[in-house]
């Protein structure tokens, strides 16, 4: 904690993030917090300010960095355009339950609801997409903002909150005590949880342990996977949270998700006890809310998650836990194991079944994309992060590339678009010991593809892999479905991806043939750049 002595709010805000232990910003600098960047100037070797090209981008960074860390991921934006830019970083943080402080500059308070330059109320913008939105009137309470916004993007459900900080408040002088750093809040299982479970668990036939979710660490990964040892349990991944538990372990039996193994699909209908530890079991975990019955399940359905406002939303439990995913996992490691389960023979038939549907050859017509896919699972180290935006061209990652290890996968369960550069970008920011792989569409690199720029200005050498096909794969897919030989707005045209990289100053490969790639991906690694593959595919549908 610091003495106390006069400060603006501007320098009281960067010392109070130091404070917090902030290591790394991520922004699009603006004259509304011109006060915070000068705050800023004097802990160049504490933090690092990353400047980012478009506010999305930044908040998709951001965003990355919090579900990586688990710590949040902090972004500081300007006031209208900016704040609207970044919106879509915090949608995603919420309903990726990824801890994240987006700080967004505001009209002088003598200014406000007269609608001055750029001026949007942000309680009411931001108000049913983060956990807590506030706006911070005086100087001296800036601790006090900032302590309670660090708890609040951590605790519980991890989730992002957004800080409003008036232009002439940043500028004005108060005498203040930084607070110490945040300690997460978090809840633990009760005993009497714990023995229920274990009872529910004794008399199960056929189990399943699901597991994904935000708030995961890799003590609660170590953990669970103890628990699921000694008792011999199947073990699935939701939706985009395949990196939860290692895909190798012959425990493992897949992701459920989009268009998950028909198998497994069954394998989660006739379950008689299952049980989700740390996912919401939102649409996309249970295929638009067809695996389970609402509001009673047909299964009996042990439910832990760190926040109470998902528990009984939806589906009923025989067992509700609020815990923080850590303590839960370390308590089930602890409890007296299933011996000579039941269920044995059926995971082994599960993973079996999970192998075969992995091993079915999957491509783009004469570009069998399921290749390039397992040679980056061959090949990659075991931490390599993989990161990726939304479309079609994440199938292949998701169905053929294994996962080993916690935190390596970056993918917004929210659907978003454009995600995958930024999210990689500053996961090598966060990580630059680790190799970090983005797979992009065309699409999808278009919308922050500019924030390569930012890559090479910071040295974040991370290999993007551009998946090539002309149009909006994912929307001209159910265009066909739903109106055959009606296309329209999803066709593309595109630039020369490679040459573009090159244009930003980062290495830039083409590739027209699937025998390519194992090369030219080697040439990228081994280049010391910012690296983007081009593939060119072909259009299913043309």
């Amino acid at each position: 904690m610091t003495t106390k002595n006069e400060r603006s709010g501007g320098e009281i805000l960067a010392q109070g993030l130091k404070s917090h232990g902030v290591d790394t910003i991520f922004c699009v600098p603006g004259e509304s917090y011109l006060a915070v960047l000068d705050g800023l100037y004097d802990l160049h070797e504490d933090i690092n300010v990353v400047t980012c090209r478009q506010e999305g981008g930044a908040a998709y960074m951001a965003e990355a960095y919090g579900k990586l860390k688990g710590e949040p991921g902090i972004c500081f934006v300007t006031r209208g355009p900016g704040a609207t830019n970044a919106s879509i970083g915090v949608h995603t943080a919420f309903q990726d339950s990824t801890p994240m402080i987006l700080f967004i500059g505001q009209v002088a308070r003598h200014q406000e609801d007269r609608e001055a330059f750029q001026e949007i109320d942000y309680r009411r913008m931001y108000g049913e997409m983060a956990k807590w939105v506030a706006q911070i009137e005086t100087a001296d309470r800036i601790p006090e903002y900032l302590n309670r916004a660090f708890h609040t993007a951590t605790s519980g459900r991890p989730g992002p909150v957004v800080l409003a900080l008036p232009e002439d408040m940043l500028t004005e002088m108060a005498t203040v005590a930084d607070t110490p750093c945040y300690k997460k809040v978090a809840a633990a299982p009760r005993s009497e949880d714990m023995e229920q479970f274990r009872s529910l668990l004794s008399e199960a036939q056929s189990p399943l342990l699901l597991v994904g979710g935000g708030g995961w660490s890799k003590e609660a990964s170590q953990h669970i996977k103890r628990f699921a040892e000694d008792n011999s349990l199947p073990v699935a991944c939701a939706f985009r949270r395949q990196d939860t538990f290692d895909n190798h372990h012959e425990l493992y039996v897949g992701e459920v998700g989009i268009s998950p193994n028909p198998k497994l699909a069954d394998q989660v209908k006739n379950a008689d006890l299952l049980i989700a530890v740390g996912p919401r079991l939102g649409e996309m975990t249970t295929s638009g809310y067809s695996l389970l019955d609402s509001p009673n399940t047909k299964q009996k359905l042990v439910h832990v998650l760190p926040g109470p406002d998902e528990l009984n939303r939806v589906y009923n439990s025989e067992l509700a836990i609020l815990s923080d995913l850590t303590a839960f996992a370390k308590a089930a490691s602890g409890l007296k194991a299933i011996v000579d389960p039941v269920w044995k023979s059926a995971v082994t038939r599960a993973r079996k079944e999970y192998l075969e549907f992995m091993a079915v050859e999957l491509g783009i017509k004469d570009f069998p994309m399921h290749k390039i896919s397992s040679y980056l699972r061959d090949n990659l180290p075991s931490d390599a992060i993989i990161t990726n935006g939304a479309g079609n061209y994440t199938v292949w990652g998701q169905r053929f590339y294994q996962f080993s290890s916690y935190p390596s996968q970056l993918a917004p369960t929210s659907g978003a678009m454009g995600y995958g550069v930024p999210a990689g970008i500053g996961a090598k920011i966060a990580e630059p010991d680790r190799t970090v792989v983005t797979f992009a569409g065309d699409g999808c690199f278009m919308m922050n593809g500019q924030e390569i720029a930012t890559a090479v200005q910071h040295g974040a050498n991370v290999i993007i892999i551009v998946v090539d096909n002309g149009c909006f794969g994912t929307i001209r897919m159910h265009q066909e479905r739903e109106y055959p030989d009606r296309v329209i707005s999803t066709r593309l045209n595109n630039p020369d991806f490679a040459a573009l990289a090159r244009a930003y100053g980062a290495h830039g490969e083409t590739v027209e043939e699937a025998g390519e790639f194992p090369a030219a991906f080697e040439r990228a690694r081994e280049s010391g750049q910012p690296a983007l593959i081009h593939m060119k595919v072909p259009n299913l549908w043309e």
